[in-house]
C-alpha cells in the first residue's frame, strides 16, 4: 500500500536518462556514432543545420540513424556499444523509494530506449510517463523502425507541461533531475530543479538544488522531506 503523505509538496518527479539515471556516458548518440564510425563532418553538418533552424529535430534525428543503417547496425553492436555504462549509484532504491512515497515518475530525455531496456528493464512499469527515443529491430538484429523524440533541449520543457497539465499538477508540484545544459529550460520550469552530476555551470545556477555526489539517493532528502 502506498504510503502518500497528503500534504506532500511534490506529485511529480522527471529524468534525464545521460549522466543522470545512467552513468559513464555524457550523450549515448554520441557513443553509437563513434562506436559506428560514422562520417565526422556530415554528423557535424546535420548538428549545425538543426541549431541553425535548417532542419527540425526530427530530420536530425533521422539523419544520425540512418547513418548507422548504413553502417549494417544490428541489436549487438548498439549492446556492445554501451558495455562500458552502468547504472547511476543509487537509481534503483531511488526510483522505488519514489514510487513507494506515491509520486508519479517520468523520463524526458533525447537518449534511446535500448539503454533503458539494458539497464532498467522493468523501466516502463517504473515511470508513469516516458519521453525519449525509440529503436525497435526485426528479428535478425537490424533497425525496422525508430521513433525519435521531439522533447529534448528547448522542448524537454514542453513534456513537462504536458505531464502536468494532464495529471492536474501544478508545475510547482514537478521536480527534474538532470546533468546537462539542454535541461536548462525544464530545470526553471519545474518547481525544484535539481543539478545532478553536473559540470555546466549555466545548469547550476539556475536549480535550485546542486548534487555533486554522485549517488541519485541524493535527491531524495530534497523531494521527501
Amino acid at each position: 500500500m502506498q504510503r502518500r503523505n497528503k500534504m506532500a509538496k511534490y506529485k511529480l518527479v522527471c529524468f534525464d536518462v545521460d549522466g543522470t539515471l545512467i552513468d559513464n556516458v555524457k550523450f549515448s548518440w554520441n557513443i553509437f556514432h563513434d562506436y559506428f564510425k560514422v562520417d565526422m563532418e556530415r554528423r557535424e553538418n546535420a548538428r549545425n543545420d538543426f541549431f541553425n533552424g535548417k532542419i527540425s529535430y526530427l530530420q536530425w534525428a533521422q539523419h544520425d540513424i540512418n547513418m548507422w543503417k548504413e553502417k549494417g547496425a544490428k541489436k549487438e553492436d548498439f549492446l556492445k556499444a554501451i558495455k562500458g555504462l552502468k547504472l547511476m549509484n543509487g537509481a534503483m532504491e531511488t526510483l522505488n523509494e519514489l514510487k513507494k512515497n506515491g509520486l508519479k515518475l517520468a523520463i524526458i530525455s533525447g537518449s534511446m530506449n535500448i539503454l533503458l531496456e539494458k539497464f532498467i528493464p522493468n523501466y516502463n512499469e517504473l515511470f508513469d510517463d516516458v519521453f525519449l527515443s525509440k529503436i525497435y529491430f526485426d528479428e535478425n538484429g537490424f533497425i525496422t523502425k525508430i521513433e525519435p523524440t521531439e522533447f529534448d533541449i528547448e522542448k524537454k520543457a514542453e513534456a513537462l507541461k504536458l505531464i502536468a497539465k494532464r495529471e492536474n499538477i501544478n508545475l510547482k508540484e514537478c521536480v527534474f533531475v538532470g546533468d546537462y545544459l539542454n535541461d536548462l529550460k525544464v530545470i526553471q520550469e519545474a518547481g525544484l530543479g535539481i543539478a545532478f552530476n553536473c559540470k555546466e555551470d549555466k545548469l547550476k545556477e539556475v536549480a535550485d538544488v546542486v548534487i555533486e555526489k554522485k549517488d541519485l539517493r541524493e535527491v531524495l532528502r530534497h523531494i521527501l522531506s
